[in-house]
């Protein structure tokens, strides 16, 4: 038998119906039963809020009126609506922050509702839901809760939602809920958990050079008998590839935030490039050439192939006469985060490259890179591709402890999500933990403020206004332990 059900093959002169030979004339023509968008206008606002005063006044008589309230109000606060095949809307969920004052990444979703001639095996709400979750990562939230009647926790339960605790609303019973949010995690686990077990050779050999554990899980390395700190980075070879003026400067950066952040002097660069062809080369070199001027140390010799595909690598030399650790935290410590909020996004690169650097003048780079230097604090590290609290996680597992970020109290630049603030590369930002009253590290036109403390334990947790202490990292970052 044939794909079309006959006995015999379709005629060569005879026009052949793809869709009947698929099989897939019904599943094509078939339309979806309804879809999710955001509402937009008065109109779509107008059904959203007719069917909640249907549904939680009249049907429910949760509300005596109406059940509008500041949110409703508040501009920041969207709403998503489910509309059927007529363009009808059929449901609804609002989400957005939970207060009047800056957006911290803490929202709230609620008032979903679903028409009650469109409940049923449609799955309407629990659409809803998904559409609410995924709307809020995307808008960088890193703490999503909602208060849900308690007849539908099992419902929210199944969607992958955590019961936090009951309250009451309205005064019916409701349970607190939180969606998980594993964005921090994830990218310190993808960035730094594979570390521990695949250096555990090459750590025995610094115990052997340094007689003892050495400067476990710093951004730089003093070499045995001088006061000289080598650091050695490498750029990522996909942007070596199609950006390769940024991936010079970003090569110059990092490396000298990596001395900075144990209080070294910078003395020297070494760089090693590849590329496919000359001109190639040049591009990369002219944006290694540019930073290593603007932050007025020399590029002392390197290496340069071409020929082969993209790659860039560079070796800093420092000296320090009082290396700062990144292991010196203890408990009790306060975390201090110092952080150019000047400059923007770099282009191709929203959300997760932070470009504060290639505008300021040598000056105000030096002042900013020799700060840790200055104060001396128990221990620093610079922000790295861990992100912000990846790398808080590191410093607190050199040091043998737990962190706590107070979210509130973090700089950052005005309008950027908390989600993409924590976790993106922010040019210049120097995490320093030292004792309660410590000063502030002289870091010309950087933001200093105390944001979170050390405490007993290990991880990261996220402490928010209401004093709930959310975990971004529930273990340690590299495995390598403490220093």
């Amino acid at each position: 038998m044939y794909l079309d059900g006959s006995t015999a093959p379709p005629a060569a002169d005879r026009p052949v119906d793809v869709l009947a030979l698929l099989g897939d004339r019904s599943t094509l023509a078939r339309q979806p039963l309804f879809h999710i968008e955001q509402a937009c206008s008065a109109a779509e606002l107008s059904d959203y809020r007719r069917l909640r005063r249907e549904a939680f006044v009249h049907e429910q008589g949760l509300f005596t009126g109406h059940d509008l309230d500041d949110r409703d109000t508040d501009p920041r606060t969207l709403v998503l609506v489910a509309k059927d095949q007529d363009g009808t809307v059929v449901g609804g969920v609002r989400l957005g922050p939970v207060h009047d004052g800056p957006d911290i990444g803490w929202w709230q979703g609620g008032r979903l509702v679903v028409a009650r001639r469109a409940r049923g095996p449609h799955g309407i709400g629990a659409a809803l839901v998904r559409a609410a979750c995924a709307r809020a990562e995307a808008e960088g939230v890193l703490r999503f809760d909602a208060t849900v009647q308690a007849r539908n926790e099992v419902l929210f339960k199944r969607l992958g939602w955590r019961s936090v605790r009951e309250i009451e609303v309205a005064d019916a019973p409701h349970m607190l809920m939180r969606w998980p949010i594993g964005r921090i995690a994830a990218q310190a686990a993808a960035a730094k958990s594979a570390l521990g077990p695949l250096l555990a050779a090459l750590r025995e050999n610094a115990r052997a050079a340094f007689g003892g554990p050495g400067f476990v899980g710093d951004d730089g390395a003093p070499v045995p008998g001088t006061d000289v700190i080598a650091a050695c980075d490498a750029i990522v070879p996909s942007m070596v590839e199609r950006d390769p003026d940024w991936a010079g400067w970003c090569s110059v950066l990092v490396n000298i935030n990596d001395l900075a952040a144990m209080g070294a002097s910078p003395i020297g660069l070494l760089d090693a490039v590849g590329a496919k062809d000359a001109a190639h080369a040049a591009r990369v070199l002219d944006g290694l050439g540019r930073a290593a001027q603007a932050y007025g140390v020399p590029v002392l010799g390197g290496h340069t192939q071409l020929g082969v595909p993209a790659a860039l690598s560079v070796t800093a030399l420092g000296r320090a006469d009082h290396p700062v650790p990144g292991g010196g935290g203890r408990p009790g410590h306060l975390v201090r985060l110092t952080a150019d909020l000047g400059g923007g996004w770099r282009t191709g690169y929203r959300g997760r490259q932070w470009d504060s650097t290639t505008h300021r003048r040598t000056d105000e780079l030096r002042a900013m890179t020799g700060a840790v230097a200055a104060a001396r604090p128990a221990a620093a590290k610079d922000v790295s591709m861990a992100g912000l609290a990846g790398t808080l996680g590191m410093l607190a597992e050199a040091s043998g402890c737990r962190a706590v970020l107070d979210v509130a109290a973090v700089p950052r630049p005005r309008a950027v999500p908390m989600g993409d603030w924590l976790t993106c590369f922010p040019g210049f930002a120097m995490l320093t933990a030292d004792e309660p009253g410590s000063a502030p590290l002289p870091a010309g036109p950087a933001t200093g403020a105390v944001c979170g403390e050390l405490t007993e334990g290990q991880g990261v947790g996220l402490c928010w206004p209401d004093g709930e202490i959310t975990d971004a990292v529930t273990s340690t970052v590299t495995g390598m332990g403490t220093a």
